[in-house]
């Protein structure tokens, strides 16, 4: 018999992501800064088809809030800092010293390698640039060139400031329309976090797990691992390690045929979870599309890298979590001309209700347009859910 039952499990996971908490009347920068915390980092993208990806998280626990108020607490309270987490993440900046070693170890790509053989001298004339001038953005330094391809082309000046942000001699001050602008770490991280020792890769490995295991709740192996984009093999030793230490409690799953894990301090019984909220694509709790089917049999990938042919759902299809379970998905797109959010497509999953899940999504995207300052929901016509979703965006408007 196992530990933990899949209802159980997902009750544990919806919790540690927040999804337990009653919504706040207002949301402040503490309440901002208590979810951020909780998730451990915030993933970054250019996608911006509904919102920028590191806003939605926080949209999704705690209903809509004060973007201008996030902003301030990651840049100008710096409470976050940008690195290589989970891809291009906002982590928390008491755990910049976790990322040192990642940092130290930065071996160059081929692009760097290219630039030094071609411009000797250059990367360290744009250090100097950036000591002088910053913050800047790329197209603010004196020589920053020319991109090198329509969509990932990289400049030269975009190759030497991106080199020295991974090995952590330029940070992210703040962005400006989502462009970064960099400066020498020592004016952007804090001094004691940047002096003295820092965590070895072990140490700083085995910190980064247990965080990844507060912030799922309980989860396989590979979806700790995954977290802070650790390679199996290695992370399969410090989670070993952190068993051994107490830190971690190794546990069965109904239905999953590996062992979980789960934070030894966490004993409290999982209570049901009644939350009603869209999910972004970059979302933790979906993010994972193995986690995803495992824990909640919903099988989910991104399409906006697939021709549009063939799409089965959308462009940018936002799971719908109700209750504990995500019982259906709507590719949205925000027409800010019109003042209009767009629901082009929704679909109900298997065994649902799908009046109440209409009308639950419904109420759901009012608030959501509301939050992104659009006037009215429009409803296309693709999806078995869109007929029901229609009424009752109409009988609410």
């Amino acid at each position: 018999m196992a530990d933990v039952s899949i209802q159980e499990a997902r009750r544990i996971a919806l919790t540690a992501q927040g999804f337990g908490l009653e919504r706040p009347s207002r949301v402040d920068r503490a309440t901002l800064a208590q979810t951020f915390r909780r998730l451990g980092l915030v993933q970054l993208d250019t996608i911006n088809v509904v919102a920028r990806a590191h806003y939605m998280p926080f949209y999704s626990r705690l209903g809509p809030y004060p973007v201008e108020e996030l902003d301030g607490l990651l840049y100008d309270d710096r409470s976050a800092f940008e690195y290589w987490g989970h891809v291009a993440s906002l982590i928390p900046i008491e755990q910049y010293k976790l990322f040192r070693h990642r940092m130290e170890a930065r071996t160059p790509g081929h692009r760097y390698l290219r630039l030094m053989e071609e411009r000797p001298g250059y990367v360290e004339s744009v250090l100097e640039a950036v000591k002088k001038s910053g913050p800047l953005t790329v197209s603010g330094l004196p020589d920053a060139g020319e991109r090198t391809g329509p969509w990932w082309g990289y400049s030269p000046g975009k190759v030497a400031l991106e080199w020295l942000f991974a090995k952590g001699d330029v940070a992210v001050a703040t962005r400006v329309n989502f462009a970064r602008y960099y400066d020498v770490t020592e004016r952007v991280i804090p001094a004691e976090l940047l002096d003295g020792r820092a965590p070895d890769k072990d140490e700083a490995a085995r910190e980064l797990l247990v965080i990844a295991a507060r912030a799922h709740g309980i989860g396989i192996g590979a979806d700790l691992a995954d977290y802070h984009r650790f390679r199996m093999p290695e992370a399969r030793k410090w989670l070993q390690q952190l068993v051994d230490a107490g830190r971690l409690t190794r546990v069965s799953v109904e239905g999953w045929n590996k062992p979980a894990y789960v934070p030894s301090a966490d004993g409290a019984k999982p209570v049901p979870v009644d939350a009603c909220a869209l999910l972004s694509p970059f979302d933790p709790v979906v993010w994972n599309r193995d986690r995803a089917v495992r824990l909640f049999d919903f099988d989910y990938r991104i399409e906006v890298y697939v021709p549009q042919a063939k799409r089965k759902y959308g462009y940018f299809v936002m799971p719908f979590l109700m209750g504990e379970r995500l019982v259906a998905r709507v590719d949205l797109k925000a027409d800010r001309q019109k003042g209009r959010l767009l629901a082009r497509a929704a679909y109900a999953e298997d065994g649902c209700d799908t009046l109440e899940v209409a009308s639950a999504l419904a109420g759901e995207l009012r608030r959501m347009a509301g939050w992104l300052g659009l006037g009215r929901v429009v409803v296309g016509r693709r999806g078995d859910l869109v007929q029901k979703l229609r009424n009752e965006v109409k009988a609410g408007s």
